[in-house]
């Protein structure tokens, strides 16, 4: 479900290269003012980049949440109460400067005295719980399906037709980034050696005036790189080393029927045992980032003079490392679901998913009990371009179509330009099933190792209001789970104009068509009904 940023920007550039106060005085933005909005027209700056998710459609002609927004008009000074967010993905950093201060602790454990003091079944739980233990990599389900040579399954030939059509795309694609990269470290040798030098610039390259034909040649395929914001070759060469990164594992791992990525002991197909992993939630090495991530756009600390700033002050974060590089385990979110709830979350972020769910049950189980302890699941819809009315996208909130929870929100992912392409090409969507969108393209957040980022994704979408329900449940706190839904729902910008979807320019619908809301999230006006709400 992870859609990685480096990977979708090198797909596009293979393309580019082979074809060479009090709240009564505060009113919500009028919703018949949103569609005269004026487009912006100009490139973000470097700041608008960073924080776009957080700006105002009005004011600065970016489709925002208005977070910065309500932080100077409605929060201002106010004490808000503390709001555990649990986090279910990848491991989490929990020593970034950014988050070592938000970071859940929980303080019935004593650290790292191999006991469980508080009788949870989980032994040094300090920061959560790591389900995976010390494993990263792993199949995606329809493999494991395959692997499992079940042919009894009802989605054994579906995912037999997947794996046929998946695996040869990602060889020839492999193919195709290797070839890329020749290109590229070629043309980076012909312009080093005409122009003297190996740090050139891209006014460098511009000015380049010659009719040697290989020079001509690598000085189009430099400009052809900066046509799509790559600043230098050594950043193509990244994004491309990147790319051929994702694709590998892709191909060694994800689509390896003969690959065994479980390393923790426990049976995925058992559900009578529990208390499998270790209390280590930290990413096992610098690249799984996607936690990090996650974590950084719901609350990294605010205005502290570092890289990024959350959504939500007055939050811990809940780290439960689950997601691998590759498909998740039904077992393993059910468990850390209910983990989150069982230790106190009001809020959990489920930033993964697939098509797949040989235990789809247990974790829908698990969603309906989070609904009944009152805490709310926002999921990110998925980044497959696709309508998950009509393909699956798990974990689901319903059953033949009837909702087993008012508490479970999935979100779709817009892109920081007003208009038709508001909405994120990679984005799935759903009249039904998908209940609203925030921004999730282009998000910079924190990275492990004290770094920072730019990811794109439904995954960053999720976050971001996850980051907007704990603001609720902060400073509302007696509003229940199912009226924070309600009004995140309700509370939003109407979207009345047509746009691009899945990133098809002949696809063109109404706003309205792809949410059940028809509305983009908006933490101004959140909250501004949950003071009315809750009165």
């Amino acid at each position: 479900m992870r859609t990685i940023k480096t990977l979708a920007t090198s797909a596009f550039l293979a393309s580019l290269i082979y074809s060479c106060g009090s709240t009564a005085e505060i009113l919500s933005t009028p919703v018949e003012n949103i569609d005269t909005t004026p487009l912006k027209v100009s490139e973000l700056t470097k700041a608008e980049k960073h924080n776009w998710g957080h700006l105002d459609l009005i004011k600065d002609t970016i489709p925002g949440m208005s977070v910065d927004k309500a932080y100077a008009e409605i929060i201002k000074n106010k004490k808000g109460k503390k709001v555990i967010v649990a986090v279910i993905d990848s491991g989490i950093d929990v020593d970034h400067e950014d988050l070592n201060d938000i970071v859940w602790i929980n303080k019935k454990e004593i650290p790292n005295n191999g006991k469980d003091d508080d009788k949870n079944g989980y032994v040094d739980d300090i920061y959560g719980w790591n389900f995976l233990g010390d494993g990263y990599d792993e199949q995606l389900e329809f493999v494991r399906i395959l692997a499992s040579g079940d042919t009894s399954n009802p989605d054994y030939s579906r995912a037999q037709s997947e794996y046929d059509a998946e695996y040869q795309k990602w060889v020839d694609r492999k193919t195709r980034y290797e070839q890329i990269y020749q290109q590229i470290l070629g043309a980076d040798e012909v312009l080093a050696k005409h122009l003297g030098k190996k740090d050139y610039t891209k006014e460098d390259v511009n000015a380049i005036k010659t009719e040697d034909s290989n020079v001509k040649k690598a000085v189009q395929v430099a400009k052809g790189m900066y046509g799509y914001g790559l600043e230098s070759i050594a950043e193509a060469k990244k994004e491309i080393g990147d790319g051929l990164e994702s694709i590998n594992d892709r191909l060694n791992f994800n689509l390896n029927k003969t690959f065994k990525g479980r390393v923790n002991g426990d049976n995925p197909n058992d559900k009578s045992t529990k208390f499998y992993g270790n209390g280590n939630v930290k990413p096992v090495k610098k690249s799984e980032s996607h936690g990090t991530h996650v974590a950084g756009i719901i609350a990294a600390e605010r205005n502290n003079g570092k890289g990024a700033n959350g959504v939500a002050n007055n939050v811990e974060i809940m780290s439960l490392r689950a997601v691998p590089n590759g498909d998740e385990y039904d077992k393993d979110i059910a468990l850390a679901i209910r983990y989150a709830v069982d230790n106190g979350a009001l809020v959990i972020n489920g930033s993964f998913g697939k098509g797949y769910s040989v235990h789809s049950d247990w974790v829908r189980d698990a969603i309906a009990y989070a609904g009944k302890k009152d805490v709310i699941f926002v999921h990110a819809a998925g980044n497959d371009s696709q309508d998950v009315d009509t393909n699956p996208n798990f974990p689901d909130d319903n059953i033949n179509g009837v909702e087993i929870t008012d508490t479970y929100i999935r979100v779709g992912a817009l892109a920081p330009k007003y208009g038709s392409g508001i909405i994120a090409g990679f984005s799935n969507y759903g009249k039904k099933n998908v209940d609203v969108f925030a921004p999730g393209a282009q998000i910079y957040s924190t990275t492990p190792e004290n770094e920072y980022g730019t990811k794109g994704g439904t995954s960053m979408a999720a976050p971001a209001v996850a980051g907007v329900a704990a603001l609720i449940r902060s400073y509302y706190p007696k509003l229940s789970a199912a009226q924070v839904k309600r009004i995140i729902m309700d509370s939003g910008l109407a979207v009345k104009t047509k746009v691009i979807v899945g990133g098809n320019t002949n696809d063109v619908r109404p706003f309205a068509d792809l949410t059940k809301s028809a509305k983009m999230v908006n933490a101004y006006n959140a909250l501004i009904m949950a003071a009315q709400m809750s009165k």
